[in-house]
């Protein structure tokens, strides 16, 4: 005599195991953190960066450093060059107006009306009559 009713659980069994397992999905930061961990774990871990590698390539780096740093101080030189382009420009236009201001006040002084009002303090007159050519002859010396 078999079981019958133990042949029934057995197949149940078979089928419960047969059944797809739902998986739950973990948050997406903790995956991606998860998938981080796993790159590293596998670049330095699992031999494709070896300790050796990575001496090998320590020149280089510090190459790439130094190429960086350089890059960095020459952004930084450009920078203080085009502040100073800029203030000397702008000291130019100051200059340039000063100069000009300047210039036209002494046009404005140099006058004949003006020279003669300055000069009248002095004393000293505007000529009337026209100059007279004085003529040495030769001789006379």
């Amino acid at each position: 005599m078999n079981n019958q009713f133990r042949e029934d659980i057995e197949e149940e069994e078979e089928e419960l195991l047969d059944e797809p397992v739902i998986k739950l999905k973990k948050p997406k930061k903790e995956r991606e953190t998860e998938n981080a961990n796993l790159f590293f774990k596998k670049l330095f871990v699992d031999g494709v960066v070896s300790k050796e590698a990575a001496t090998e390539m320590l020149p280089f780096l510090v190459f790439l450093s130094l190429l960086t740093m350089l890059y960095i101080a020459n952004s930084h030189m450009a920078v203080k060059n085009i502040r100073d382009i800029d203030k000397l420009n702008k000291e130019v236009k100051e200059l340039s107006w000063e100069y000009k201001s300047l210039k036209a006040d002494l046009m404005f002084k140099s006058k004949l009306t003006e020279v003669a009002k300055k000069v009248d303090t002095l004393g000293i007159k505007e000529l009337t009559e026209p100059p007279r050519k004085i003529i040495i002859s030769s001789d006379e010396h």
